[in-house]
């Protein structure tokens, strides 16, 4: 396979990459608290490679990682009480199956066991790391501390905090994350307030990423085109040796 093809084969690689990015972050416009995924690319050289004559190799293009990006989505009112959203930085703290997880989904339910919790399985933790128990059906009032009341009783506080780094944030489902660097310690966020009644919307630019989907798309068809004219630049080749032999 000549340079042409491998670069262009290498370029379509990177480019499906992109386009399962691009994908999930449309899937997921109507996920609350969800954070939108970028790719980062780079060029690949292998020390191994050589071109024609001696010539240098082909220098690749790869997506070297992707990474998240956290800024905050617009905040829409449901008038819902178990709905609440951050507005400033932070994030709630859930109980999860490997340790805390961190959303910015504020779509909060009510276990069987009473436990308000996120994404339908995790516990929300006060700032003891207890689960905060309420009674199903019944009415709650959250104030912009994250004090929830129900029935005029206090029956705890909704624990939020922040992270020095989100570079060693992994996500766990749609819209939480798991912390894989140990020395990253969480501390109480300040300036932020829990609103109820509203939840967070993905911060996926709809109209932005559809864009930059075709454009992605269209970069495919023709690293695709790039493919096949290497392929019949070959063919040529060998049919004219084969003619002057």
């Amino acid at each position: 396979m000549d340079s042409l093809a491998i670069a262009a084969v290498s370029g379509l690689r990177s480019r499906m990459q992109s386009l399962d990015l691009l994908a999930n972050n449309l899937a997921n416009t109507g996920t609350s608290g969800y954070k939108g995924d970028q790719e980062f690319y780079s060029l690949f050289s292998s020390e191994q490679s050589s071109g024609a004559d001696g010539g240098p190799g082909a220098t690749l293009p790869v997506v070297q990682r992707q990474w998240t990006d956290f800024s905050q989505g617009t905040l829409q009112s449901t008038g819902n009480s178990l709905d609440v959203a951050l507005a400033g930085k932070g994030f709630f703290v859930a109980t999860g199956p490997n340790g805390p997880l961190y959303t910015r989904n504020g779509s909060l339910q009510v276990l069987p066991s009473g436990e308000l919790a996120v994404a339908g399985k995790y516990p929300l933790q006060d700032p003891a790391g207890n689960a905060i128990h309420v009674t199903s059906g019944r009415p709650i009032q959250i104030s912009v501390d994250g004090t929830v009341q129900q029935d005029g009783s206090t029956l705890g506080q909704i624990k939020v905090v922040d992270l020095p780094a989100t570079e060693s944030l992994q996500k766990v489902g749609d819209a939480c994350f798991q912390d894989t660097d140990p020395n990253n310690r969480p501390a109480v966020a300040t300036g932020v307030e829990v609103q109820q009644g509203k939840i967070e919307q993905s911060n996926v630019p709809v109209a932005g990423s559809a864009m930059r989907l075709v454009g992605v798309m269209r970069q495919f068809e023709m690293l695709q085109k790039a493919i096949g004219i290497s392929n019949e630049m070959d063919t040529k080749a060998i049919q004219e040796v084969a003619r002057v032999g």
